[in-house]
């Protein structure tokens, strides 16, 4: 048996320990008991995109969530205007928690920028976790009230009144 053999197993566990610890620092699997956790790292796969290799697409449900874990990325949009650019995407940004939970169409794109590795999470096997651990549905949707009420903060601590279409995006939380 040669070297690189004999160390595979290691680098795999090195790996799933490395996916553990950054699902641990992902505020959506926060609440989430260590045993599901370690589930989910595992069901998680890493994926490496080159620079101009779309990630995912506006329109599609492909029922996956990106964690990056190295690179960059360009979010954006296609309107009557053509394709506008949303935001820089970049190492340890988190995308597509809603999509975990159920079907919708995507509404943005990402695009690589750079080589991006991203930690990747399917819905399927997110949704088989829940299965066997029935108790994280309830941890799962506090974490999402929570990102919910917490956009509505920083909005708010930005927002200048007066501001009609700051009026119109204000108190997501209400809904």
């Amino acid at each position: 048996m040669n070297s690189s053999t004999e160390n595979a197993p290691e680098c795999t566990s090195c790996e799933l320990t490395d996916d553990l610890n950054l699902l641990r620092g992902i505020d959506f699997f926060a609440r989430i008991p260590l045993d599901g956790l370690k589930i989910l790292a595992y069901l998680c796969t890493r994926e490496t995109y080159k620079p101009g290799d779309i990630l995912f697409s506006q329109g599609d449900d492909d029922g996956q969530a990106f964690y990056l874990i190295t690179g960059k990325a360009k979010l954006s949009y296609k309107n009557e205007n053509g394709q506008q650019v949303v935001r820089d995407v970049e190492k340890g940004d988190f995308l597509g928690r809603l999509v975990l939970l159920g079907s919708m169409p995507r509404l943005f794109t990402l695009t690589a920028e750079t080589e991006t590795t991203c930690l990747v999470l399917e819905r399927a096997k997110f949704l088989r976790t829940f299965e066997q651990f029935p108790g994280l549905t309830d941890k799962v949707f506090q974490a999402i009230i929570e990102s919910i009420v917490g956009w509505d903060r920083r909005f708010l601590s930005s927002f200048k009144e007066g501001c009609n279409t700051c009026c119109d995006m204000v108190g997501i939380s209400l809904i």
